[in-house]
């Protein structure tokens, strides 16, 4: 059974929309104005996901300037808060952005943009993982992990960790083990990160209704 709204935080990070700079394993097979639009497109459809799973506030971590129409209209979509990450590396921000979170709210969950498969029936495992197991993790098919939910945290699992490589979940799988923090394992999802993953992206769209946004 899914949690009360109110002892449970989703944050989704995503980066702010500038050509050149998101997206980039896309280019050249995209240009840098396609990748962009991709990448407002994918962050508009995890917003989407989020809100309409209809369990906790949903908030928005920026890396980047908040200030674009993309990031106004996740809050008229029904954000509850757009910031800016805040952290030296991606681990140092997820892990400010948990304990924030956690601060608050019994339980908390990070997403990424770059999983469109990560629905309702996905969220309902990671909230359930959370009931018996302190951490979950959602692993991606490249190594890295599409998803991270806490009721308790540990800066130690994101030291030391070689962001953006396919090192990323066996390494804090390691951190976790090392440390002794029990946790929960959902099952594999794929990112659209590279033109070869576009085609399960363009299945998606086709399935349900996408959002619009030009850059």
């Amino acid at each position: 059974m899914a949690a009360h709204s109110d002892s449970l935080l989703i944050i989704q990070f995503a980066r702010s929309p500038e050509k050149g700079r998101v997206k980039t394993r896309m280019i050249p097979h995209l240009s840098a104005s396609q990748a962009c639009d991709l990448h407002c497109q994918l962050t508009l459809w995890t917003c989407s996901q989020l809100l309409g799973w209809g369990v906790g506030k949903v908030e928005m971590s920026v890396a980047g300037s908040t200030d674009h129409r993309l990031f106004r209209q996740c809050a008229a979509m029904g954000v509850a808060d757009v910031s800016v990450q805040r952290g030296s590396d991606l681990g140092e921000r997820m892990h400010n952005a948990m304990l924030r979170g956690l601060a608050h709210y019994r339980r908390v969950i990070v997403v990424g943009s770059d999983c469109p498969s990560i629905d309702a029936a996905y969220l309902d495992q990671a909230a359930q993982g959370l009931e018996v197991a302190p951490l979950v993790l959602g692993p991606a098919t490249d190594g890295g992990y599409v998803l991270i939910g806490a009721r308790q945290i540990d800066g130690e699992i994101f030291k030391a960790i070689p962001w953006g490589t396919d090192q990323v979940f066996d390494k804090t799988l390691a951190a976790l083990k090392r440390i002794g923090l029990r946790w929960s394992q959902l099952p594999y999802l794929s990112d659209v990160d590279r033109p070869e993953d576009l085609a399960e992206w363009e299945a998606l769209k086709a399935r349900g209704q996408g959002h619009s946004l030009s850059v």
